[in-house]
């Protein structure tokens, strides 16, 4: 059960909140809001790290276009008639500069990370704080560093080059994009940093991150730039502190949530309210506590997409995942036996679906997302020992995933290639909807052997397009700096 969560309720122009649980729901008041003023006690450094993680929560994001965005691009989705135009286009590749959407997820990203250079830019009022233990305060701009690097590291793997910026602007100066070298460099020193202040997991509030979220997304910063020593390095400070749930299907319960799987997740609860949802596209503003991602993919509601064909096709006889991932028609819900599935479709998603107790969903689901649960670090570090010649303690990390999913364990001997394409299955059938397969395409070369059926442009659809508004508004930034093809 949830034991604590957060609503995020960001104002005046550097985002700065009263961060509050169920019992405190009020606001600071803005006026004359400033450093000098605000980095006085605990209270207020809390709520300026908790503005932070809020646009997690914007539409933008995990509430909306995250997972539309990232599950049509590598079509584990497939679209029905009724499925927008502009969560369309990303099955078709049809996108271009303008689209809003695209527009939106940059936004959120880099309003996230100017409340993150908010508090990193504090830190010596923060340590200041009378009261305050060495520990936590170091804690605090650990969970702001570790924030900054997701950002950024949402933004660089799917856009490239983009302006780094470490400090709260001081003017309207606009920032050229920098190498993604640098950017990975950034994303590299925060979660080094990260990784020594903050707490590990047992001593750590839910949905915070931790010493052990900082070594995971190391370790895949790491691997997206093909340093697979660095990324095992990474990876091996949190090797056997986690483990995989007994249940798969309880990686997306909500009464299930923080389990012993979960490294990070993106906290939602329908109970803390909805009242700025649709008013947050990007500034993660009000009360977004749910995500409409049921709604959007349930077969007795909206059901704008479905599984696509070749997604079901890659499952092995026997794989548990398949029924724990999927509703097919016979299966039961809370509204009983599925006699036939909307529009003659054959399957549906199961995944962060609240059928399991309900017999419809709306648009306020609490259930959390998984951002980096220890399956996904297992194939990761199989991939990384595979790439440095290491077969057999790849096909171990293998094995432990399979072994949950109850299909035969893969054989010692395999070859360098035969192990590759034993993690791209892997990552397929057990990561599905969980918004990794685009970037696994794209970083692999695989993107347009997959998708080039469905639209997707070799030298092109690797990146998304900087937004147009993001050209328009920012002088260092021309259409002579967009990426390729747009």
């Amino acid at each position: 059960m949830k034991k604590l969560k957060y609503i995020f309720l960001a104002i005046f122009s550097i985002f700065i909140i009263d961060g509050c649980n169920e019992d405190e729901l009020a606001l600071t008041n803005p006026s004359g809001l400033s450093p000098e003023t605000y980095f006085k006690n605990e209270a207020q450094v809390r709520s300026a790290v908790n503005a932070v993680y809020a646009n997690l929560q914007t539409i933008g994001l995990y509430t909306r276009i995250m997972f539309f965005m990232m599950d049509n691009l590598a079509h584990e989705n497939a679209g029905n008639p009724q499925l927008e135009a502009d969560k369309r286009a990303f099955l078709e590749y049809s996108f271009d500069a303008s689209h809003p959407p695209i527009s939106w997820y940059w936004d959120s990203c880099y309003r996230g990370i100017n409340k993150a250079n908010f508090v990193i830019d504090n830190q010596e009022r923060i340590n200041e704080i009378v009261g305050l233990s060495d520990e936590l305060k170091a804690k605090y701009v650990g969970e702001a560093k570790y924030m900054r690097a997701l950002y950024y590291f949402m933004l660089v793997s799917r856009f490239g080059d983009v302006p780094l910026i470490t400090s709260v602007p001081t003017d309207g100066t606009g920032f050229p994009r920098a190498p993604k070298a640098e950017v990975y460099a950034q994303i590299e020193t925060d979660l080094r940093d990260a990784s020594q202040t903050l707490f590990d997991r047992g001593t750590t509030e839910n949905g915070r991150a931790t010493s052990g979220a900082a070594y995971a997304l190391l370790g895949k910063a790491h691997l997206f730039q093909e340093e697979y020593a660095e990324a095992l390095e990474a990876f091996n400070n949190i090797y056997g502190e986690y483990s995989l749930e007994e249940n798969y299907y309880d990686n997306f319960k909500e009464e299930t949530e923080f389990g012993p799987e979960s490294i990070f997740e993106v906290n939602y609860d329908d109970d803390l309210g909805n009242s700025a949802v649709w008013n947050s596209n990007s500034s993660g503003e009000g009360a977004n506590e749910v995500t409409f991602r049921a709604q959007e993919y349930g077969f007795n509601d909206w059901f704008n997409v479905y599984p696509s064909d070749a997604l079901i096709a890659e499952y092995e006889d026997g794989d548990i995942r398949l029924d724990e991932s999927f509703y097919f028609e016979g299966d039961t819900f809370a509204g009983g036996v599925i006699e036939d599935l909307p529009l003659d479709r054959s399957q549906a998603w199961r995944k962060y679906q609240n059928y399991y107790k309900d017999v419809n969903e709306d648009m306020a689901s609490g259930i959390n997302f998984k951002v980096i649960r220890y399956a996904d670090v297992l194939l990761m570090m199989a991939e990384a020992a595979n790439e440095l010649g290491n077969q057999s303690e790849a096909i171990d990390y293998i094995n432990e995933v399979r072994e949950r999913a109850e299909v035969p364990l893969l054989n010692t001997g395999l070859s360098q290639a035969e192990v590759f394409d034993a993690i791209v299955h892997e990552r397929m059938v057990e990561l599905a909807g969980e918004q990794v397969r685009f970037d696994d395409l794209v970083r692999w070369g695989l993107a347009a052997d997959y998708l080039s059926q469905y639209g997707f442009q070799a030298g092109k659809n690797e990146l998304l397009p900087i937004p147009l508004d993001e050209i328009r508004a920012n002088e260092a930034i021309s259409q002579e700096d967009q990426n390729p093809g747009f």
